[in-house]
């Protein structure tokens, strides 16, 4: 059976009906199926789930598109917006449901997160940018610290209220909250190297899984802001896979502690373009 690298285990959260990605649910469900039937499953996270999808993901269920013994394990995400009622209801719902099995939530910032979502759920809380992302990463790291298992999330590709974060943001963005508490990225990280591709027919410049693991690494030994600026820009996908390829066991483990993991609407594009520059998620 083939065993799942450490570096790679559990980095890729299935985001398939976000952006750009925008699976129907169904077929979202059915190819997640495929994705924990298929030798890199250990490298696969939970499906994202809108809070606002529950019912529709039961009927999907009720339909049969889930054709596995095990429940399906969902993360339910709540975007900056949506009211941290209608995350709590999706939440008992699927965790009332024995074909579901709830890993956790994400949600955007709303004031009273900490005392009104239950303290054993593991969340990941979306930092908004300027000043306001450090008062909430006080709140996350606090939490955390008080033993709750909550992590920062950080957004790295644009919407349309969100602008595409440039090295400089992220560099910051990486020394802040690597070094103090857990992270998940979201958004954008659709290759493993740094470059300019194609998203909805449009070619814009998206930052690599690659760059995000090595710049981590930098974070957390205090790197300077030249030093993870530049190492988020770096193109060349060899370099960085023989980077991380000579980590130590210690090394590998303290970055992916740090940055736990990111969704992504397209699981096997990153994961098969690590897997060519010789970085598989599977070992045998």
């Amino acid at each position: 059976m083939p065993t799942t690298t450490p570096l790679l285990r559990a980095l890729v959260d299935d985001a398939a009906v976000f952006p750009p990605g925008n699976s129907p649910l169904a077929g979202a469900v059915t190819a997640h199926a495929r994705h924990r039937a298929a030798p890199y499953a250990g490298a696969v996270g939970p499906l994202l789930v809108p809070a606002a999808s529950a019912d529709d993901l039961l009927r999907v269920l009720d339909e049969g598109h889930w054709e596995r013994d095990e429940p399906l394990r969902v993360t339910v995400v709540a975007r900056p917006g949506v009211h941290i009622r209608v995350l709590r209801a999706a939440v008992d719902q699927l965790a009332a449901d024995p074909r579901t099995e709830v890993a956790g939530a994400e949600l955007g910032w709303y004031p009273r997160w900490a005392t009104e979502l239950p303290t054993e759920l593991p969340l990941a809380v979306e930092l908004p940018r300027g000043d306001d992302g450090d008062r909430v990463l006080d709140e996350v790291r606090a939490a955390h610290g008080d033993g709750r298992p909550v992590v920062a999330k950080f957004r790295t590709g644009p919407t349309p209220t969100w602008p595409w974060p440039d090295d400089d943001e992220l560099a910051a963005v990486l020394r802040s909250v690597a070094p103090r508490v857990p992270f998940k990225l979201t958004g954008g990280l659709h290759h493993a190297v740094r470059g300019a591709y194609p998203v909805g027919g449009a070619v814009q410049e998206n930052h690599g899984v690659l760059n995000v693991l090595v710049a981590t690494a930098a974070a957390l030994d205090a790197g300077s802001a030249e030093e993870v600026r530049g190492l988020l820009a770096v193109r060349d996908g060899r370099a960085l896979a023989e980077l991380v390829a000579a980590w130590t066991p210690e090394t590998t483990a303290r970055v992916r502690a740090a940055f736990t993991a990111y969704g992504c609407c397209s699981v096997t594009e990153p994961l098969g373009e690590l897997a060519a520059l010789g970085l598989p998620a599977h070992e045998h």
